[in-house]
């Protein structure tokens, strides 16, 4: 077993989850849902199996509503301490964010990164964000959690990251086969189904929260119900899925 992990982040103990590996092996895999991240020893993101990939998407979907806070502008390596050192990686869905330390002890990765790098994000068109813009006014950011106006910025002001959603039709194909992935044919998304999607499920959470509020005798805030969390409603997307 191995011992507890720091958070390179907020610095508190991350959640470590065995996760089935590849030929047979385990990945314990370090979270932080305060943080929305998860720090990998060295080649350990290249172990994890396909079903674990489905594992971790029902876990994300169950702690989706967690607290969450931006990255800390410094962040450090758990294994020696240094400092980590930020930078970007390329694949076909997209540019991510990484944190890695100098010394080759692993990297930290958001949330948002780790399912950018598995190819089951995609960029937000220009289409989609002005219809999305239409229904909700402000968004949290997949890299750094931080809320924008989605109306008057067309990608993060603070980490400078593009608007990107867990796309299920690209899920589907990736976990065809592994884990009980999608059953459903994909089908091309049409720049109204995303919105629909988004603010569908917005509002059942929304709903859920306004008549536990009421049972508590306090009022959900404006701010609440006009921004929503495009990690967190993806994920749940893909959750149904996976049912």
């Amino acid at each position: 077993m191995s011992l507890p992990t720091t958070c390179p982040s907020c610095r508190t103990t991350m959640q470590m989850l065995a996760l089935p590996g590849n030929n047979g092996s385990t990945v314990e895999l370090d979270l932080c849902f305060q943080c929305q991240g998860m720090w990998f020893d060295p080649q350990e993101n290249l172990k994890l199996s396909p079903a674990a990939v489905a594992d971790l998407f029902r876990l994300l979907n169950e702690k989706r509503d967690a607290a969450r806070q931006p990255l800390a502008t410094q962040t450090h390596c758990p294994r020696c301490t240094g400092a980590l050192t930020q930078g970007f990686d390329v694949v076909r869905s997209g540019r991510y964010i990484t944190y890695r330390c100098g010394k080759g002890h692993g990297r930290f990765s958001a949330f948002s990164s780790f399912m950018i790098e598995k190819g089951f994000v995609r960029m937000l068109t220009r289409p989609e964000i002005e219809d999305i813009a239409k229904r909700v006014a402000v968004i949290h950011c997949n890299g750094c959690g931080a809320p924008v106006d989605i109306r008057k910025d067309s990608a993060c002001p603070h980490c400078h990251s593009a608007f990107s959603l867990i796309d299920p039709a690209a899920v589907e194909q990736a976990l065809q086969g592994y884990a009980n992935a999608a059953k459903a044919a994909s089908a091309p998304v049409k720049v109204t189904d995303v919105a629909d999607a988004l603010v569908m499920l917005e509002r059942d959470r929304q709903r859920a929260l306004r008549a536990e509020q009421a049972q508590s005798g306090r009022l959900l805030s404006a701010e609440a119900s006009t921004s929503v969390d495009l990690l967190s409603l993806g994920i749940a997307l893909v959750a149904s899925m996976l049912d």
